[in-house]
């Protein structure tokens, strides 16, 4: 899934030891366009958050994975961005360059990898 906005704010990075080690987020407030803005907070986790390289005022076109869990009897949904593509290189300077962005790299059924995209 895409979206397509300008980030209106970026967030305080947040990082903490797991199970599986250390790890770090930080999410972005992106507006949408249209007659009826939506504003959407978008999460980055890891390296990503330095290769993507978003700021305040950059125009982007994120892919997305929206996934909802249940806690308790309440549901909390999370919108993890996975790919950040930087629009027409407006807005707040680094703009995320194509030599940036990761290889994504497609599933062939007929290799025998069972190697995901994400």
């Amino acid at each position: 899934m895409e979206i397509s906005g300008k980030i209106i704010q970026v967030l305080p990075e947040q990082g903490g030891t797991g199970r599986n080690g250390a790890w770090r987020k930080q999410d972005y407030i992106l507006e949408t366009t249209g007659q009826y803005p939506k504003k959407v907070c978008m999460t980055v986790w890891g390296d990503k958050i330095d290769q993507f390289g978003m700021k305040e005022g950059m125009d982007v076109t994120a892919g997305i994975e929206v996934e909802s869990r249940e806690y308790n009897g309440r549901w909390y949904t999370d919108v993890k961005a996975w790919r950040v593509d930087a629009q027409g290189g407006q807005g707040g300077g680094n703009a995320a360059s194509p030599n940036k962005m990761p290889e994504v790299t497609t599933f062939n059924e007929d290799s025998g990898d069972d190697v995901l995209p994400f």
